[in-house]
């Protein structure tokens, strides 16, 4: 594997675990906030936005076979997150977890391209290592 896929692999997951972090402290800032913060479809956007992000490192810690279509699944939710929460432009906060959720989304674009050179899962784990403890 080459330096260049494994800095864009580190990147990629530094940026979905800083995507998760957002989405999660947003989320709790719209329910401290209600009125206009309380758009359930939006929050909701976000809790799944923050679930997938910490998908795409598990898969990429795994080096699962999967990794590629997790990362292109994230980056389309990160962007339909990044769209809502541009519905409340006038939010500093707000804009900063559109700003994230559009680079995480750009990350994961990137790994899911790589994904087919990163992919090691078949090579560097055995059968026991996949059974239930």
């Amino acid at each position: 594997m080459t330096e260049s896929i494994l800095t864009t692999v580190e990147a990629g997951k530094q940026t979905c675990i800083e995507c998760h972090t957002i989405c999660i402290d947003t989320l709790k800032y719209c329910k401290e906030h209600r009125g206009k913060y309380i758009d359930l479809t939006m929050m909701s956007m976000m809790r799944d936005c923050a679930e997938m992000c910490m998908m795409c490192v598990n898969m990429i810690n795994d080096g699962s076979e999967f990794m590629g279509n997790a990362c292109s699944l994230c980056a389309e939710m990160c962007d339909r997150t990044a769209m809502a929460c541009d519905q409340m432009n006038e939010d500093p906060k707000m804009m900063y977890c559109a700003a994230i959720c559009r680079k995480c989304a750009e990350h994961c674009k990137s790994m899911a391209l790589n994904s087919a050179s990163y992919f090691r899962r078949a090579s560097s784990i055995n059968e026991d290592a996949l059974l239930p403890s």
